[in-house]
């Protein structure tokens, strides 16, 4: 009897056992259907684990279901996201709460070369700015200011964005909401507005000296005119005069290369027999004083014909050209004036035997005010502008402007026109 009692308490266990081995299997399977959002499909039989069991499966399914639906949601919201920002000229970037990129469109990949492939990486991998994390931190505390200026620097290159931050609700059911960034290329304004802040300063210093030295000239007539000998006064007004036809030249210049950076620079084109246009100029720079005590020769290429050009804009950039020469060269210097075909274009090159320019001085030869000896420079009348207005005139013909040159040993301004204009 003791041995049946046992034997039916151990089948008993074992039933037990057996039953909530099941349920717990079945807990597990349930657990990681709701985990993985897969609907979760039942071994046993309906009614088996009671009533509670069952209302649990059916509600679990219905979560796992809608979950689903909403990620669906969530998915297609996110793609037509990138669908519609992909074609925005305006660079677009989401990062989620843990500063992983979840969105960049082409945009800013052409404003950051190297953010390709970037999504799911840490924003700081990517982005390399202090300054733009802390924005980030600004925008997800609401105290950030709109339309923030940053400048990324990658080695050489420099990138000035304006960003604008706001957040939005996560499309991936994660914790802590997602940041969206708009970022505008400004690069070209702030290098446009250096450029003009350097110009005004340009133009500013290069006005006061010569207005200088006329107040201070004019103040010692004025104030003691009666008693200045007459060859005191005679030299004070020649200074007056030279100073007051610098800023004139001065003025000159600024208007001309007003005019050639306008949207209407005024070219009046003709066809013009190129080799006696040149040949005109070279005779009129020899015969003027400047030029007498140098060597002006000229070399035409018979190949040359007529070109439609702006004849009085082409003979300036000659003129400048040859102006140089004649002042930055010694006298008895030789200049060689050459115009030849390369490359199916008309080349024009004006070679002294100088002393040349420096290296580093050949890079920034065009570019308005510069001045290799600026003390020199002044002396000899220049308004740092000539080079500027040659390289305007050139382009503007659809041609090319360079320079050559070895310290010591002369230097070659050449410049190019196409043969059709």
């Amino acid at each position: 009897m003791h041995t049946v009692v046992t034997l039916l308490l151990a089948l008993a266990l074992a039933v037990v056992l057996l039953k909530l081995w099941n349920h717990r299997r079945s807990v597990r399977r349930l657990r990681n259907s709701l985990l993985n959002r897969k609907p979760f499909l039942r071994e046993d039989l309906p009614g088996a684990g009671g009533p509670d069991w069952d209302d649990l499966c059916d509600r679990s399914n219905e979560l796992i279901e809608e979950a689903n639906r909403l990620q669906q949601l969530r998915s297609g919201q996110l793609a037509q996201l990138e669908a519609t920002l992909g074609s925005l000229q305006e660079a677009v970037l989401i990062v989620d709460a843990t500063n992983s990129i979840m969105l960049a469109n082409r945009a800013l990949q052409g404003m950051f070369p190297r953010a390709v492939n970037i999504l799911g990486q840490r924003l700081e991998l990517v982005l390399h700015s202090v300054q733009f994390l802390n924005y980030v931190d600004a925008v997800r505390q609401n105290r950030a200011t709109p339309q923030h200026e940053i400048e990324f620097v990658e080695g050489n290159q420099v990138t000035w964005v304006e960003l604008t931050g706001a957040t939005i609700p996560p499309l991936n059911f994660a914790k802590g909401p997602w940041v969206l960034f708009v970022l505008h290329d400004i690069t070209k304004q702030k290098k446009l507005e250096l450029v003009r802040k350097e110009f005004v300063a340009n133009v500013s210093h290069e006005l006061r000296t010569p207005l200088s030295v006329i107040k201070g000239y004019i103040e010692t007539l004025v104030d003691g005119h009666e008693e200045i000998p007459i060859e005191d006064r005679t030299r004070f007004l020649k200074t007056i005069q030279r100073h007051t036809d610098r800023l004139n030249s001065l003025l000159e210049d600024l208007l001309t290369l007003s005019r050639l950076e306008s949207i209407n620079p005024g070219l009046k084109r003709e066809s013009v027999v190129f080799a006696d246009l040149i040949q005109g100029v070279v005779e009129d720079y020899r015969g003027r004083s400047p030029a007498s005590a140098h060597v002006i020769s000229l070399t035409t290429d018979p190949a040359v014909g007529s070109l439609t050009i702006d004849p009085l804009k082409v003979t300036q950039v000659l003129g400048n050209l040859l102006d140089n020469a004649l002042k930055y060269t010694p006298k008895g210097s030789h200049l060689d004036v050459r115009v030849q075909l390369v490359d199916g274009e008309v080349e024009v090159r004006v070679r002294d035997d100088g002393p040349g320019i420096p290296a580093e001085d050949l890079p920034h030869l065009f570019e308005r005010f510069y001045r290799v000896d600026k003390g020199r420079s002044r002396d000899k009348g220049g308004t740092g502008l000539g080079l500027s207005i040659v390289k305007h005139i050139v382009q503007l013909h659809g041609g090319r402007v360079w320079v050559e040159s070895t310290l010591g040993k002369g230097c070659s301004f050449c410049f190019t026109l196409p043969l059709r204009g």
